[in-house]
């Protein structure tokens, strides 16, 4: 007899709470990654603040032990092997596993492609692209041998299309490679029980950004970026934190491979 699974699955709610579970957040010290970093914590999880500013990670760290979670606050050079294995084995170190691995790190920038120097294209694929790489590797590394885990890989709507009227090839080159990157290897590492799946936020308020908006070319640009979203808004930091505890969640056991866009419509249009 076939097992009716709506009937024998345990409570929906209790599906996306995470206790008992290690996470591992890259460039949580601010932003986006401090954000993941809060849900995760919310959700039951002991929660792993990695950044390359350590003095803010640990701030952050405080933050969620403040909400009653464990967590330490470890500084990493996402761009170097070494660094990300040392931050890995520093998560078994205090933890003793690794659950989830939240793969966040990266910078923007705008230029014209015919004026863009080698070196910034060569920079924004090393910390957008070949850090994402180098923090899967050595998270599967650990988590496969432990029967599974789950991966989310910040990728972004760049990923998919070329923005306007702000010129980034470079950074757009780099998030549609972290995207095919996370399929390549959710395809890869799904026998071996490791889930990789992506989140693609669109034009989202964070510190920095708000910063940005201050400026000129910021005052100039926000109206034109309101008015391609449907939903005539910024996403807030807050606005990505359900996507995540869905994918690195028992609520999503099928999801592999996928890319959640978060974006209030941009793309539909």
């Amino acid at each position: 007899m076939t097992t009716d699974s709506v009937l024998s699955a345990p409570n929906i709610i209790d599906r996306f709470r995470l206790n008992g579970d290690v996470a591992l957040v890259t460039g949580a010290a601010q932003g986006i990654g401090r954000g993941f970093a809060h849900a995760l914590a919310e959700a039951g999880a002991s929660v792993v603040v990695a950044d390359q500013k350590l003095e803010l990670a640990s701030v952050v760290a405080k933050e969620l032990e403040a909400k009653g979670a464990k967590s330490v606050a470890l500084e990493v050079d996402v761009t170097s092997e070494a660094s990300v294995e040392s931050m890995v084995k520093a998560v078994i170190n205090n933890f003793g596993k690794l659950d989830i691995g939240v793969n966040n790190v990266g910078i923007g920038q705008w230029l014209d492609g015919e004026d863009m120097p080698y070196a910034d294209w060569l920079r924004m694929i090393d910390v957008n692209l070949n850090s994402v790489f180098l923090c899967c590797k050595a998270e599967a590394r650990v988590m496969i041998p432990a029967g599974g885990g789950a991966i989310v890989n910040t990728a972004s709507m760049s990923a998919s299309i070329s923005n306007t009227p702000q010129n980034q090839a470079h950074y757009n080159a780099s998030k549609a490679g972290v995207l095919h990157l996370s399929r390549s290897l959710a395809g890869e590492w799904a026998p071996k029980g490791v889930r990789v799946n992506t989140i693609s936020p669109g034009y989202t308020r964070t510190a920095l950004v708000a910063d940005l908006l201050e400026t000129p070319i910021g005052k100039e640009l926000l109206p034109k970026w309101l008015a391609l979203t449907p939903m005539a808004r910024m996403a807030e930091v807050s606005d990505l934190q359900g996507a995540l505890i869905y994918l690195v969640s028992k609520a999503s056991p099928f999801t592999t491979g996928s890319d959640l866009v978060i974006d209030g419509g941009y793309m539909v249009w």
